[in-house]
């Protein structure tokens, strides 16, 4: 409670122009700490991170477990002739046992067989299941709920079917991937955590820590996402084909709130990939525009902690932001794209994340971002910290994925 209040009272503010408005905003210094003092080099930042991993724990994300004591690896599936002999594919189901109960869900992996091993990979959740990334008609179908929407009509009941095979398979540019010659591996929303009001907090592996539910700082469900992405790394880091030391982790909309809190919060992520995250991802809530907090609380209340609750209504005066997850990424290269008929997400908002996150990038002397203003559309900026505004609305193109894959082999061959 003391740090909690030391927080509230303590944090310098400095100002910046907010894209698309003529007024200026305060947004808090992440060189700051808590009580006042400066941050002067990198020993001190050790510690004024931590302090800023505690704020985000506490205040917004909540708390989530450590690594799982009683964890296994079940690979049931090893073809090293999948997609036509481009790729091995491999499917693992992790197993996690806690309080006497256990939760599982499959990691779906594809090797390109051309490159050398082991590989680069980039990981990251899926919305509709394993088998809606590709047609591969090897890929398990999930054995959990699944929508079927006017976008994807194809579950019956909430169960996937045959019909469900490759019909997300254009966001995940699975053949351009394998081509740039990185691993690929995904895993289901709802096999890890549900993303249904009526069941939050009732299935995957919330059911494993009940204790970490009631509480202000409770396991919510995009910590959830953002925990099993590292239990996806754990498995990775056991892989051969795989080097772990280069891996990215990646994410669309909610899925990409989640990817920015993994790499902000398990420093094995090498690189991070936010796709059109908005808010509660890449956008600064100071800017007031856009997705606001009330709405995140109200619509998806099971996505954050209920003490991000008390924050309704303040966007424009809260004690943290956005560009502090960013600054928890660094010194490590991060990617935010944003595209131009978004306006929920706030493209704006991404990119001022993107600009104030570059103090703490300089800080560390990398190259940061490495323009002023936001650039044209359709024109990727890389430096440490990479960034685009596509033209088009909320979705992942081949253009966002040309991008990642260009940043991605500049960032990780270093």
């Amino acid at each position: 409670m003391k740090n909690r209040l030391g927080f509230l009272l303590f944090f310098s503010l400095v100002t910046f122009s907010s894209f698309g408005q003529n007024k200026e905003t305060a947004l808090p210094d992440p060189l700051i700490f808590n009580n006042g003092k400066k941050v002067n080099n990198a020993r001190e930042w050790t510690a004024r991170r931590e302090e800023l991993l505690q704020t985000f724990r506490s205040e917004m994300y909540g708390t989530s477990p450590g690594r799982p004591k009683d964890m296994r690896f079940e690979v049931f599936d090893h073809d090293k002739n999948a997609l036509n002999g481009k790729a091995t594919r491999k499917q693992v189901t992790i197993h996690i046992r806690e309080n006497g109960k256990e939760a599982k869900f499959d990691l779906l992996i594809y090797i390109p067989n051309k490159a050398k091993h082991p590989v680069p990979a980039i990981i990251g959740i899926n919305f509709i299941g394993n088998q809606a990334i590709n047609a591969d008609p090897g890929i398990k179908l999930t054995e959990a709920w699944v929508e079927n929407s006017k976008m994807f009509p194809c579950a019956v009941d909430g169960k996937a079917t045959d019909a469900c095979r490759g019909v997300n398979a254009k966001q995940w540019q699975v053949d351009s991937i394998l081509d740039a010659g990185f691993a690929l591996a995904t895993m289901y929303r709802e096999e890890i955590a549900s993303d249904r009001k009526e069941e939050m907090f009732k299935t995957g592996v919330h059911t494993l820590y009940p204790e970490l539910q009631n509480r202000e700082d409770n396991f919510g469900t995009i910590a959830a996402w953002a925990w099993a992405l590292s239990r996806g790394m754990d498995y990775l880091e056991t892989d051969k084909d795989i080097n772990a030391k280069k891996v990215a982790v990646f994410g669309f909309s909610r899925l990409g709130k989640a990817a920015l809190w993994a790499g902000a919060s398990d420093t094995r992520f090498a690189l991070v990939l936010s796709n059109e995250s908005g808010a509660g991802g890449a956008k600064l809530f100071h800017r007031g525009v856009g997705e606001n907090i009330r709405r995140l609380n109200t619509v998806f209340p099971h996505w954050y902690a209920k003490s991000f609750r008390k924050y309704m209504d303040q966007d424009t005066v809260l004690p943290f932001d956005q560009h502090f997850i960013v600054d928890l990424i660094a010194p490590r290269p991060v990617y935010i794209a944003s595209a131009e008929n978004d306006k929920g997400s706030d493209p704006e908002g991404e990119f001022a994340t993107a600009k104030e996150a570059d103090v703490i990038y300089r800080f560390f002397k990398t190259n940061g971002l490495p323009v002023k203003e936001i650039p044209a559309l359709n024109k990727s900026v890389m430096g440490q910290i990479g960034y685009h505004i596509r033209t088009g609305g909320h979705d992942v193109t081949s253009f966002d994925w040309k991008q990642f894959l260009i940043f991605s082999n500049l960032r990780l061959q270093k």
